[in-house]
């Protein structure tokens, strides 16, 4: 006897078809693939460390300072240090080196200028 998703192939032996889908596919592959993934992980995670700990030697960068005066902000101290450049490049360039949390100083701050925009 036969029925749709059940073929007979023999004397009480009835088995289903199985039919993955696309999802199901995705699934499967996903999951075959994560012990790679996880292998890989450590061993960047360890790799990438002992090349980290090997590079000890960091090359010098050069920069001068400037202290912040009353009244002026960083586009105004941009401006100053690169009159040629674009301002914004030269803010984001002082705001990365310097590690500051946004565009804001204050008088009597002390900043570093990237040797690229110092003119001196």
């Amino acid at each position: 006897m036969t029925s749709i998703g059940i073929t007979a192939h023999g004397p009480g032996v009835t088995r289903t078809r199985l039919r993955l889908t696309r999802r199901g596919r995705r699934v499967i592959a996903a999951l075959a693939s994560l012990p790679a993934v996880v292998g890989l992980t450590i061993a960047l995670a360890v790799g990438g460390g002992a090349a980290l700990a090997a590079k000890d030697v960091v090359a010098p960068t050069h920069f001068r300072t400037v202290t912040v005066a009353a009244g002026e902000s960083l586009w105004s101290i941009a401006e100053e240090v690169a009159p040629h450049a674009d301002p914004r490049d030269v803010v984001d360039a002082i705001v990365r080196l310097n590690a500051l949390g946004g565009a804001t100083v204050s008088a009597g701050q002390e900043l570093a200028i990237p040797a690229q925009y110092d003119g001196r």
